[in-house]
């Protein structure tokens, strides 16, 4: 399954700068393909400040796909021309509704994904493709 085909399908906005990304198939390794695409990437694009953080953030909406979606998962990062000190992330899959933040009790072993999003990125959002969803984040880069 081609990458451009998935990412047509779920809706990515163009951006101006470094891009790449990635299609998995809706498979428990998916996971583990995701944050290692991630923190690999961003090792070449010389953004080990962020690798860490953000290949945790894309497990958590990875796995949230895995646990809701069919379909193939897509995985983009976007480095922003102009020297800009972000990095956008999305992940996006087939299914329509978007993620709901919900509050988790200590004993509870998921549910904080969103949390963990929320707390840890400088902003984040959904927004609707025309086969599915897109949820996207943005890391702060150090200069």
């Amino acid at each position: 399954m081609g990458g451009l085909a998935a990412w047509e399908v779920i809706g990515v906005i163009d951006t101006d700068g470094d891009c790449a990304e990635w299609t998995f198939p809706a498979e428990p390794g998916a996971v583990r393909s995701a944050r290692a695409v991630v923190r690999g990437q961003l090792h070449g694009w010389d953004l080990d400040c962020v690798a860490d953080l953000a290949a945790l953030l894309v497990s958590e909406l990875v796995t949230n796909s895995l646990r809701y979606a069919t379909g193939p998962i897509g995985v983009r990062l976007v480095r922003p021309a102009g020297g800009d000190d972000s990095l956008l992330v999305e992940v996006s899959d087939p299914l329509p509704d978007p993620p709901r933040e919900r509050e988790a009790r200590p004993e509870d072993e998921s549910g904080r994904g969103l949390q963990l999003l929320a707390g840890s990125s400088r902003r984040w959002g959904t927004r609707p493709g025309a086969g599915g969803k897109t949820v996207w984040f943005e890391l702060a880069v150090p200069r």
